[in-house]
């Protein structure tokens, strides 16, 4: 199984293909989107979003989106900021007609440390080790959206063995 996962943002956003083979986890493709040089204006960066994900997605072919839920302890402003990148991205998704499943940050720190408050370090240190990295990725974006895609990676494997969520 292909993972796309996604570390919704305005200014940057975090992607991530994980491929997922039994137990075994490998890195596809990693990087981020640099929305500011994209666009001057939000409108511009949201569909630079949208436009973007939706070519990452026909190019890769993944089997699955999984995208961070926004955190509620951000401003409020944060929060619809990070909702309306959200949006662009879920769209993109659903145009291509991919699968999404969307994973708090408490829930993909659990999986990933068994910690589910673990701090962005901790998931670095866990995707360089899960994936057989030779180095940090150079963004905690990026690492959020590894660690996103490996949740659902993790979600998957334990839903077809029967065992829930």
């Amino acid at each position: 199984m292909r993972v796309l996962g996604i570390d919704p943002g305005t200014r940057i956003l975090g992607f991530g293909f994980v491929e997922s083979q039994g137990s075994r986890l490998a890195l596809i493709e990693a990087g981020a989107l640099e929305l500011e040089r994209a666009a001057p204006d939000l409108p511009g960066r949201l569909a630079a979003i949208h436009r973007e994900l939706f070519r990452l997605i026909e190019r890769m072919k993944p089997d699955a989106l999984a995208i961070e839920e926004a955190f509620h302890g951000r401003s409020a402003q944060a929060a619809l900021r990070i909702g309306e990148a959200r949006g662009a991205a879920l769209a993109a998704g659903a145009l291509a007609g991919v699968p999404i499943s969307q994973y708090p940050p408490a829930t993909m720190k659990k999986a990933l440390t068994g910690n589910g408050r673990a701090d962005k370090s901790q998931v670095a240190h866990m995707v360089v080790r899960l994936l057989g990295l030779s180095a940090l990725p150079t963004r905690a974006d990026v690492s959020d959206a590894l660690g996103i895609a490996i949740c659902h990676c993790f979600r998957a494997q334990r839903s077809a063995a029967g065992l829930g969520l």
